[in-house]
């Protein structure tokens, strides 16, 4: 079984068990070889409250790094903030909690947002 055939068996498994609403949405992470997205996704509604990526103009950084995972961490934080949103469930996608997936998770923490 391939790598990306394991990631995929294991989203799906951790799907069975989350879901977000429109208070408590579910941040979905997807990370490629240049860049990281998350969403906030009210899976009832099947909206997308908020996103952010190494892509938004707010960015500074080029490359993808650690340190570029918090900033959109913090900045997709932000923008819950400004929701009124306070506590998401966080959904890594099958990815490993380490490294750029937790440097995002602690970027939107720092913005108070709980999980």
């Amino acid at each position: 079984m391939k790598v990306k055939d394991k990631r995929l068996h294991r989203k799906i498994r951790i799907r069975k068990k989350i879901s977000g609403t429109s208070t408590v949405p579910r941040l979905a992470v997807f990370k490629s070889n240049n860049n990281i997205y998350v969403q906030a996704i009210d899976d009832l509604n099947q909206v997308t409250l908020a996103s952010a990526s190494t892509l938004s103009k707010e960015i500074k950084s080029k490359n993808l790094t650690n340190e570029s995972a918090k900033e959109v961490g913090e900045l997709l934080g932000g923008k819950l903030k400004d929701l009124k949103i306070q506590s998401a469930v966080f959904d890594r996608g099958g990815y490993i909690y380490h490294g750029r997936v937790k440097s995002l998770a602690d970027g939107i923490r720092e913005k108070g947002i709980e999980f």
